[in-house]
């Protein structure tokens, strides 16, 4: 006579589930270390953002400690991410909500 393993099923939390079509976001932080006019020339040239978008977005950078710079799929914002620490800025992504 053999016997199994009792079998287990893996449950998911509803809370833990993202639909598949939330959008990611790059997140800019406030740092001590980049004038805020370089700043605003990242997001200009790594974003193509116009100047005075770059400008706003710079200046909730320091004023708030941090902006959405940009929103899209993960990929996008993991490349995102990749370009603006690559230029010295503070830079991470999370799922929109």
């Amino acid at each position: 006579m053999t016997s199994s393993a009792p079998t287990t099923q893996k449950t998911t939390d509803p809370s833990d589930v993202t639909s598949p079509d939330t959008p990611w976001v790059t997140i800019v932080w406030n740092d001590p270390v980049n004038l805020m006019s370089y700043v605003t020339y990242v997001f200009q040239k790594m974003l193509g953002h116009p100047r005075p978008k770059a400008e706003a977005l710079m200046l909730d950078v320091h004023q708030k400690g941090r902006a959405t710079v940009s929103v899209g799929t993960r990929d996008a914002m993991e490349a995102d991410v990749l370009k603006l620490q690559g230029a010295g800025l503070w830079a991470t992504l999370a799922q929109d909500k």
